[in-house]
């Protein structure tokens, strides 16, 4: 790389040139102690030269000698020093010695005088690159920059400035480029051109713009508007009449009567979903709309469609009532899913272990019904492709889990019971023997007073009418003689054997199985119910005949 100084072109300057940074002003800074302003002096000021080591000695010795006046200068906005003339001959002489020498044109205080001087005779600048920094110059020819001009007080540079938009102008940018730009403000002058932009007319472009804008706002505001309109007091749309054909639609639980109109416009039930929702809202007995599977028609109006979901005869679902007996629930899946008579028992005798009993479920051989006590009381929903082992086994999966968070298993341990199948016996003996639910708790109890082996009054018999009724497949509240009754041979018959039968006589619920979980406490071994809301214990017979006698005195009171 050719060094500034030592040939042509504009190569930046070498940091070991000994001219570089100006060292005969910075020696004798060096020398006085001066500090550099920025807290030190850079790297290329502390190693100079022997050579301009020895002329700065020379110079601080002829100051010391003889004094010179000083005066202060300003070094191109950086710092105040003090003000020094440079010498042809190296040295510090005052102003009255000799005229300054201009910079490079002295050979005898330049080293490089041989070679191309940085401004030569000529005047020329040979630096004049157009990236390229001026070369520094030596203390004396510095000088400090001329302010800019400042522009003249203009009227119509302080008037408001008004946007283009409205003006019609260009804010230079666009501006021709044979016109010179506006003069621009914040620098203290005008723009180096001068002059003033031609102004170009925008009022057509700019009025065209916002009547497109206005006719287009006006159009998407009417569009929305008529759209609301539509949604809040429009009518939705909706078909006439009840419909025609056939078709199954299933409600989930928990479903809404929007979610339930979404449902039936897409079976094409109704023609729209809002059409659901404005009969449903002005039916208060919507609101009893329960999940399950619906027989509908299609293109059915909302009001028509609200009028059979409302009705739960219409609902596609068979209802298993509490201490209801299997006999009862065969025939009922028979007539649901349009079956011969006897169809759904007879699945349920020859397919009942693939239908997930529990291991403990049967045991005793002498069991009439296995499923007896399991097909738990709740509504199923009935579709067309049930069949009767689908829905027995729907229903056997509901009793199983239900059993399972009861923990009947280990409740019948600490019960004094044999097995978990006598836990659910006892249950369904309190769903059928007790008639009301506040009186569950007690019926509980007269259950296991009786099967106590120190039971005297009955001597361990429950004696109860609901297994006389279960062995004939009756409901009778008038048994016959306790003497005739004994003489029946039956498992199930409680006047003739003692403990508990082999196996459940009905279907019980949530309440009776926690009612036998939990009887209450108490000496009875009676009871009889002597009006719908009333029911009377007793501990010893002699008591149980006086409220029999009660008994009969309501039956004869209400024609019975």
């Amino acid at each position: 790389m050719t060094e500034y100084g030592r040939g042509a072109g504009h190569e930046p300057w070498h940091p070991e040139d000994p001219l570089y940074g100006d060292q005969g002003w910075a020696g004798q800074q060096a020398e006085q102690g001066t500090q550099d302003p920025y807290g030190g002096q850079p790297q290329h000021y502390q190693q100079e030269p022997q050579q301009y080591q020895h002329d700065a000695q020379q110079q601080q010795y002829q100051h010391e000698q003889q004094p010179q006046p000083q005066q202060p200068y300003y070094d191109g906005g950086q710092h105040y020093a003090e003000q020094q003339q440079y010498g042809h001959n190296g040295g510090w002489d005052t102003p009255q010695q000799q005229e300054p020498v201009p910079y490079g044109m002295n050979p005898a205080a330049d080293p490089y005088a041989g070679q191309q001087p940085a401004y030569g005779a000529d005047g020329n600048d040979y630096y004049a690159a157009p990236d390229a920094y001026p070369p520094p110059q030596p203390p004396n020819q510095r000088r400090t920059p001329e302010p800019e001009p400042t522009a003249e007080w203009d009227a119509e540079q302080e008037a408001p400035e008004k946007h283009p938009f409205f003006t019609g102008a260009d804010e230079g940018d666009d501006a021709e480029p044979d016109q010179p730009r506006e003069p621009r403000r914040g620098r203290g002058g005008n723009d180096r051109r001068g002059g003033k932009p031609k102004k170009k007319s925008r009022n057509g472009t700019a009025c065209l713009f916002v009547a497109v804008v206005l006719v287009g706002g006006v159009g998407g505001l009417g569009y929305f508007g008529y759209q609301f309109y539509q949604d809040q007091f429009g009518a939705p749309e909706d078909f006439a009449g009840s419909g025609t054909g056939s078709v199954e639609v299933e409600i989930p639980k928990g479903a809404g009567l929007g979610q339930i109109g979404s449902i039936l416009a897409r079976k094409g039930v109704v023609k729209s979903s809002g059409a659901f929702v404005s009969a449903a809202t002005a039916n208060p007995k919507s609101q009893g709309i329960q999940p399950g599977v619906y027989p509908m028609k299609k293109e059915m109006s909302g009001k028509a469609a609200v009028d059979l979901m409302i009705n739960p005869s219409n609902l596609n679902a068979l209802i298993v009532k509490e201490g209801e007996r299997n006999v009862g629930i065969y025939e009922a899946i028979d007539n649901k899913l349009k079956l011969d008579a006897g169809t759904t028992e007879d699945v349920a005798e020859k397919e009942f272990k693939d239908l997930g009993l529990p291991e403990w479920a049967n045991d005793d051989p002498d069991i009439k019904d296995p499923l007896e006590g399991f097909l738990y009381p709740s509504r199923y929903d009935i579709g067309k492709k049930s069949t009767p082992k689908s829905v027995l086994k729907e229903m056997v999966t509901r009793a199983k889990a239900k059993y399972e968070a009861a923990n009947v298993e280990a409740e019948a341990q600490r019960l004094g019971l044999d097995s978990p199948m006598q836990l659910i016996t006892v249950a369904s003996l309190v769903q059928v023997e007790g008639k009301y639910k506040h009186d569950f708790e007690k019926v509980s109890r007269v259950v296991y007073n009786r099967l106590k082996p120190n039971n005297t009054e009955t001597v361990g018999r429950l004696e109860f009418d609901s297994t006389i009724n279960y062995i004939k497949a009756e409901s009778r509240l008038d048994i016959g003689a306790v003497d005739s009754l004994r003489q029946i041979k039956d498992p199930y018959n409680t006047y003739d054997i003692k403990g508990l039968p082999p196996g459940a006589i009905s279907n019980p619920g949530a309440d009776a199985l926690h009612s036998a979980i939990n009887p209450k406490p108490g000496p009875w071994y009676y009871f009889v119910s002597v009006t719908a809301d009333k029911t009377l214990f007793a501990v010893t017979n002699a008591e149980h005949e006086k409220n029999r006698r009660q008994y009969e005195e309501e039956l004869e009171k209400s024609g019975q």
